[in-house]
């Protein structure tokens, strides 16, 4: 993720964060990933309203930028959504919880994206049981534009420090029906201290980190062969490559220079929120976690038309041995008895954010 606001490279989950100051001109151009990048300019240059509509669904939000979507086109107007276990994240995400949200993101972009050309999707969950695909989609005529559809291309998470001004009501009375919002100051205190505290646990534990690391793509060469993930680029970071000071190796110890200078500029980046929303469910089922994610995405085209950022903080609701109390004090904090936190978000005034990797559509086809 090469960032051109301030000085600062920040790695969601990776636990590094270098403060540069990056070259430009030529060299800055030449680093761009740019076959990594191509699905955003294809997106809606299919004629077929499925594909259309897909090659804007695949541009959704989801955990680690894994992309775990599958789809099998079927008859002239449908297709079945299938979940590539391959892409799962048993350290960080051992239930597959936030999988299925990613994966209602991507169904609910894929609906607002099938307005666009006059379709209503018609999703039904699981048709063949939980063990099964996740969808089966039918395409069918009617539809209105959905008045979200314009924000698609915008639409970012914000891993930026954001503004301090506060977010004023009249903005935050538009996003109640998404999720729980939290603009107090004693409330935003105490949820900064939880999603500090909790992104530190994640990067403390070596498995969970290690995790991270793993899906790290260091500069263009390997974005380009690998758009998912967590991608690591521009020019100045690739000259740290080539001089090998920034690599995997030196991401996995939290004693080196670079991962305790992270520490810092991450720390200023989660207490840079004047608000989070927090969007949960009765319980915590499989359909619940795929509604969640369409409520979520939802939530993120609605900000960006709001002139708002979104950036999803979610360490505290993993569910790994050693984030227990963490999730559980979130729980008490976000949630009423029973339900389920299934996102938390930083929410606020943030500047624009570069487009993300992504894998073709084609490559995300088991047929057709």
């Amino acid at each position: 993720m090469t960032l051109t606001r301030r000085r600062t490279l920040a790695l969601l989950g990776g636990g590094l964060i270098v403060a540069a100051t990056a070259a430009g001109g030529t060299f800055l151009a030449t680093r761009t990933p740019s076959r990594a990048l191509e699905p955003w300019d294809r997106a809606g240059g299919y004629e077929d309203p499925r594909l259309h509509a897909l090659s804007y669904a695949l541009l959704a939000p989801n955990p680690h930028n894994r992309q775990p979507w599958l789809i099998e086109l079927t008859g002239t107007s449908g297709f079945v959504l299938h979940r590539d276990t391959s892409r799962d994240l048993p350290y960080t995400d051992p239930f597959n919880r936030q999988i299925f949200v990613g994966l209602g993101c991507f169904l609910e972009l894929m609906a607002v994206a099938a307005t666009m050309r006059g379709k209503t999707a018609d999703i039904r969950l699981f048709p063949e049981g939980f063990d099964g695909p996740v969808a089966a989609v039918e395409l069918t005529d009617g539809a209105q534009p959905d008045r979200l559809a314009a924000q698609i291309m915008d639409r970012r998470s914000c891993k930026e420090p954001f503004e301090e001004r506060p977010v004023p009501s009249e903005l935050t009375a538009q996003l109640k029906q998404y999720g729980e919002i939290f603009t107090d100051t004693d409330a935003v205190a105490r949820i900064k201290d939880l999603t500090w505290e909790a992104w530190l646990t994640e990067m403390h534990t070596h498995r969970t980190l290690k995790e991270s690391v793993d899906l790290m793509r260091f500069g263009k060469a390997e974005i380009d062969a690998n758009p998912d993930g967590i991608d690591l680029g521009g020019p100045f970071l690739e000259s740290l490559m080539v001089l090998g000071v920034l690599n995997k190796e030196g991401q996995l110890d939290p004693e080196s220079t670079g991962f305790q200078e992270g520490v810092k500029m991450y720390r200023e980046m989660l207490m840079a929120t004047p608000a989070y929303i927090a969007v949960t469910s009765n319980g915590n089922s499989r359909v619940e976690q795929i509604e969640s994610g369409r409520r979520w995405l939802r939530l993120n085209l609605e900000t960006t038309r709001l002139g708002l950022a979104l950036h999803p903080v979610s360490q505290a609701l993993q569910e790994f041995e050693e984030m227990k109390p963490h999730y559980e004090a979130a729980h008490e904090m976000l949630a009423k008895p029973g339900e389920t936190v299934q996102m938390l978000g930083r929410l606020g005034f943030g500047p624009q954010i570069a487009r993300t990797p992504r894998w073709p559509l084609e490559t995300r086809m088991m047929n057709g």
